[in-house]
C-alpha cells in the first residue's frame, strides 16, 4: 500500500472528513479515499475526468460507499455509471445497493437522467449499466420498461453484452413471449455475442417449458460443441424436459450420463425423473428406480411421495397409493397443500367422492387452507360421477373466496354439463364466467365448442371459433392481418418479430405479442379437429374442408386426428378420391397416418369390392414400422396377387407374432372384405387360419360368413360358424339367425338341422319369441306337428 500512502499524502482534508462517520467495512486509507472522491463528485462537473487519478486506489467496497454516503441520487448514479466501466470495481453489494436507490420516489428518471448527461459529456457507458437497469424493471414488475431499455442501449452507443442478453432472455421466457426471446438470441449470435453456460441453461429451460424439447436437445448439443460443459442444473433442466415430453428412457440415459460425467444430480433431478416415470404410468419401473436412488443415498422427500402417489391413483393403484400416504403419516413428513390435492383428485378421479370430502376436512383441521387446485379436484370428482348439481353448489359455496372459481373450474362445470347434453346450461355458465371477469381459456372454449358439435348446433361452434380468435382485442387481430406484411400464422408472426429486433425495434415487438397473448385464445389443433369431427358428422363435408383449408392459413399443422376425421367424412359421403387425395396429402407432409386411418380406407375399399386395395394399404403401413423389413413384406403381397390368400395371411401373422404386434382389426376388415366381394371361399380360409391360431374371430366376421355361405349352398359350413358364435357366447343380429333358419327349413333333408339349431339356441339364453320372425315361426309349428305325427303312428 505504499502507492497509497504517498498518494494520501497529497490530499488535503476536505469538509467532507470532518461531517462524515467512519465506515466499519473501510480500512482507514479506504475511508479517506472515499471522501475524496465525495468531494470531487459534490463540487466537480463534469466529475469523471477529475476522478481518473484515483481509479487505482479505488475498490467495490468504496465505489458501493461513496454511492451510499452521495446524498444526491442524480450525482450517485453519474459515479456508478462511470465506475462499471472498470469490471473490477463491481459487486452484489453495489447492485444491491442500486436497485434500491433506484426504487426510491423518482428513482428510475434521476438514472435515465444521469445516463443521458453521461452520453453528452462523452463518458463510455459499459453494457452493465443497463444490465442492472433491465433487472430492476424486471424486479419491480415493468417488464416493457426493462424491455425498452435493451432497446434505448444502442442511442448510447452501447453494445449489450452476453450478460444484458441473458437478462432480456430471461425476462422473455419469464413472460411467455418465445418467440422475443428466440429473436434475441438470433440477434445475440449475429452480432458474435458467445453464448455462455447461462445463456444455454436460459434457452433450454425456456424451450422445455413451451413443449419444445427437440430444440432444447439441439441446444444442448450445440453448447457441448462449443466447449460449455452443462453443470447440474442444465442437465437437471433436459432431463426434467424430456420427462414433461413423456420420453422418460431418454431421460433415464441423460440422468445416467450426468452421474458418468462427475455431475452428482441433486434433489431436483431425482424427483423429475421419479415423476417422469410415474406419469406414464410405469409404476413397478418408478418404484425399481427408487430402490436405485437409495443407494445413491437420495431419501424420499414430500414431492417424491407427491409423485409416486398420483402415479399410482392414475394407474389404478388405489390400494398402493393410500398404502404410501400413510407411510408418510408413519414417518410423520409434514403434509402440504400438494399432497392432499393429489389425495383428493384420485379419489375423486376413482369415484370415492365421500372418501375425498373427508380428507377436506382433515385438511382443514390440520390448519392447511385448500386452494382451487383442490377444489377443482372435488367438483370434477361430483361432474364424473353425474353429481352436476352437488359440483355446482360446492363452487357456489366457495365462490366467495380469493381467486376462486377460475377458468379451470368453469371448464369442468362446461365439460360436465356438455357429457350430460345440457348444452344450453354450459352455455349459461360460460357467459357467467365472462361477466364475473374471468377469461375462458383454451380449453374452456374447445370444451364447450365440442358440445356444440355433439348437439348439432354448428352455426353457434363456428361462431365462438371467431369470438376465440379475435378475443378481447379484434383491432390488433384485424391490423395484423391486413396489409403487403400480414400476420396470418405462427411462422411469419416469427418473422415479424425477428424484423423488429434487427431493426431496433424490440420494444413493438415486446408490445405486439403481449397484446397477442392478452387479447384472446388463440384457437388450437384440437380446436379445429373438434369442429372438424362435427362438420364431417353432420355430413357437411365442405364446411369441414374449408376449416381444413383454414388451419393452414392460421400457421397450424394438421395432426393424424385431423387427417382421420377428414378421410373418414369424405368416405361417408362417397368421395373416395378426395380422400384418397387427403391421405396422400397426409404422407407428404410428414404426418404418419394412424392405424385408424388405414382401416377407415381399407373398410371402404372393401366396401367397393376391392380386398386387394384394402391389403396393399395395409401392407403400406407396416412398412412404416420399425422393425418390419420389406423383404418379409414382398412375398406375402406376391401371395396375396397370385390368389394364394391363405399362404399371405398365413405369412402376415407368423410376422405379427413374431415382432408380438398382433392386430385383430385388419384380418376382420380383410375376412369381411372378401365376403363382400362373394370370394367366401378365401373369407373361410382366414376364419379356419385365426381360429387354428387360436385367435377369436369377431361376431361381424360371423354374419358376413353366414351370410355368404348362405348364398353359395354351404349350409352346412353356415351352420358349422353359428355353432361358433354359440360356443364362444356371442348373440347375433335376428335378421341372420332367421336368414339361415329360412335356408335350412326350405332346403330338403336340412330341417332337423333348423330344429337342433333352435334347441341349443334356447340353452344358450336366446329369447326365440323376440328372436323368431312370423314366417320361420309358421314353418317351425309345422314341422313340430308333424314330427309329433311320426312319434305316435304305428310301425
Amino acid at each position: 500500500m505504499k502507492l497509497a500512502s504517498a498518494f494520501l499524502r497529497t490530499i488535503k482534508p476536505s469538509h467532507r472528513s470532518l461531517k462524515s462517520h467512519h465506515n466499519p467495512y473501510l480500512s482507514l486509507e479506504e475511508f479517506t479515499i472515499s471522501n475524496e472522491v465525495l468531494s470531487i463528485v459534490d463540487t466537480v462537473n463534469p466529475m469523471e475526468l477529475a476522478l481518473e487519478p484515483l481509479v487505482p486506489f479505488l475498490s467495490p467496497e468504496i465505489v458501493t460507499s461513496v454511492v451510499r454516503e452521495q446524498s444526491n441520487p442524480l450525482l450517485g448514479f453519474r459515479f456508478f455509471i462511470w465506475a462499471m466501466q472498470r469490471r473490477r470495481l463491481r459487486s452484489w453489494a453495489l447492485d444491491n445497493l442500486l436497485f434500491e436507490m433506484l426504487g426510491r420516489e423518482n428513482g428510475f428518471d434521476l438514472y435515465w437522467e444521469a445516463v443521458g448527461e453521461m452520453k453528452k459529456n462523452g463518458v463510455p457507458i459499459a453494457p452493465n449499466v443497463f444490465t442492472l437497469l433491465i433487472s430492476a424493471y424486471a424486479r419491480v414488475g415493468l417488464a416493457e420498461k426493462a424491455v425498452e431499455s435493451f432497446g434505448k442501449m444502442k442511442d448510447f452507443d452501447c453494445e449489450p453484452d452476453v450478460f444484458t442478453y441473458n437478462r432480456i432472455l430471461l425476462l422473455s421466457f419469464r413472460k411467455e413471449v418465445l418467440l422475443l426471446a428466440l429473436a434475441v438470441y438470433n440477434q445475440m449470435l449475429k452480432a458474435n455475442c458467445q453464448p455462455n453456460r447461462v445463456t444455454f441453461s436460459i434457452m433450454i429451460d425456456g424451450m422445455c417449458k413451451n413443449g419444445r424439447t427437440q430444440d432444447a436437445l439441439r441446444l444442448f448439443d450445440e453448447m457441448t460443441e462449443r466447449g460449455i460443459n452443462p453443470n447440474r442444473f442444465t442437465y437437471t433442466i433436459i432431463v426434467s424436459g424430456l420427462c414433461q415430453a413423456k420420453r422418460a428412457d431418454d431421460a433415464f440415459r441423460l440422468f445416467v450420463k450426468m452421474k458418468e460425467t462427475g455431475c452428482s444430480p441433486d434433489v431436483v433431478a431425482y424427483n423429475a425423473l421419479l415423476n417422469g416415470f410415474c406419469k406414464l404410468g410405469r409404476m413397478d419401473e418408478a418404484v425399481a428406480l427408487l430402490k436405485s436412488f437409495k443407494e445413491d443415498g437420495f431419501e424420499l422427500n414430500l414431492n417424491g411421495y407427491s409423485c409416486l402417489i398420483d402415479g399410482l391413483f392414475k394407474s389404478g393403484r388405489y390400494e398402493e397409493a393410500n398404502k404410501w400416504y400413510r407411510k408418510m403419516l408413519e414417518d410423520k413428513v409434514k403434509l402440504d397443500v400438494v399432497v392432499y390435492t393429489v389425495m383428493i383428485r384420485g379419489l375423486s378421479e376413482a369415484g370415492k367422492v365421500n372418501d375425498a370430502m373427508q380428507l377436506l376436512t382433515e385438511m382443514t383441521q390440520r390448519g392447511l387452507v385448500p386452494d382451487t387446485y383442490c377444489y377443482n379436484a372435488l367438483i370434477k370428482g361430483f361432474c364424473d360421477i353425474g353429481l352436476l348439481d352437488n359440483a355446482r353448489s360446492l363452487q357456489l359455496e366457495i365462490s366467495k373466496l380469493d381467486g376462486f372459481p377460475n377458468a379451470c373450474t368453469y371448464t369442468i362445470l362446461i365439460c360436465g354439463m356438455c357429457r350430460k347434453g345440457l348444452v344450453g346450461e354450459a352455455e349459461q355458465i360460460f357467459n357467467e364466467m365472462e361477466k364475473l371477469g374471468c377469461f375462458p381459456s383454451v380449453i374452456t372454449f374447445n370444451s364447450l365448442i365440442d358440445g356444440l358439435c355433439k348437439a348439432g348446433d354448428l352455426e353457434k361452434a363456428r361462431l365462438l371459433l371467431y369470438k376465440m380468435e379475435i378475443g378481447r382485442n379484434p383491432s390488433l387481430f384485424l391490423r395484423l392481418s391486413q396489409g403487403s406484411n400480414r400476420v396470418l400464422s405462427s411462422s411469419s408472426l416469427q418473422d415479424m418479430v425477428q424484423r423488429l429486433c434487427e431493426s431496433g425495434r424490440i420494444l413493438k415487438a415486446y408490445r405486439i405479442l403481449m397484446q397477442l397473448a392478452d387479447s384472446g385464445n388463440v384457437p388450437d389443433i384440437f380446436t379445429y379437429n373438434i369442429l372438424i369431427h362435427g362438420f364431417c358428422k353432420a355430413g357437411n363435408i365442405n364446411g369441414a374442408l374449408k376449416l381444413f383449408e383454414e388451419l393452414h392459413l392460421k400457421g397450424l399443422s394438421p395432426d393424424a386426428i385431423t387427417y382421420g376425421t377428414l378421410i373418414t367424412g369424405l368416405l361417408r359421403v362417397g368421395r373416395e378420391d378426395d380422400a384418397f387425395r387427403i391421405f396422400d396429402q397426409m404422407t407428404e407432409h410428414g404426418c404418419t397416418p394412424s392405424p385408424q386411418v388405414y382401416n377407415s380406407l381399407m373398410t371402404w375399399s372393401c366396401r367397393r369390392k376391392k380386398p386387394a386395395l384394402a391389403f396393399s394399404l395395409w401392407l403400406k403401413y407396416l412398412s412404416s414400422l420399425c422393425g418390419r423389413e420389406d423383404k418379409a413384406i414382398k412375398p406375402i403381397k406376391e401371395h396375396f396377387e397370385k390368389g394364394e390368400v391363405e399362404k399371405a395371411v398365413r405369412g402376415l401373422l407368423e410376422m405379427d407374432f413374431k415382432l408380438n404386434d398382433f392386430r385383430l382389426a385388419p384380418y376382420t376388415i380383410l375376412l369381411i372384405g372378401l365376403c363382400q366381394a362373394g370370394r367366401v371361399e378365401e373369407a373361410i380360409k382366414i376364419f379356419d387360419i385365426l381360429e387354428g391360431c387360436k385367435v377369436i374371430v369377431t361376431p361381424p366376421s360371423c354374419v358376413k360368413l353366414i351370410h355368404g355361405l348362405c348364398i353359395d349352398g354351404d349350409l352346412d359350413r353356415a351352420v358349422d360358424i353359428f355353432l361358433y358364435t354359440l360356443e364362444k357366447g356371442f348373440k347375433l343380429a335376428p335378421r341372420i339367425i332367421n336368414y339361415l333358419l329360412k335356408c335350412l327349413l326350405h332346403s330338403k333333408g336340412k330341417r332337423i338341422e333348423a330344429f337342433d339349431l333352435i334347441t341349443r339356441m334356447k340353452s344358450q339364453g336366446y329369447d326365440l319369441d323376440a328372436y323368431l320372425n312370423q314366417t320361420n315361426r309358421s314353418l317351425l309349428n309345422g314341422h313340430f306337428d308333424t314330427l309329433e305325427m311320426e312319434k305316435v303312428s304305428p310301425g
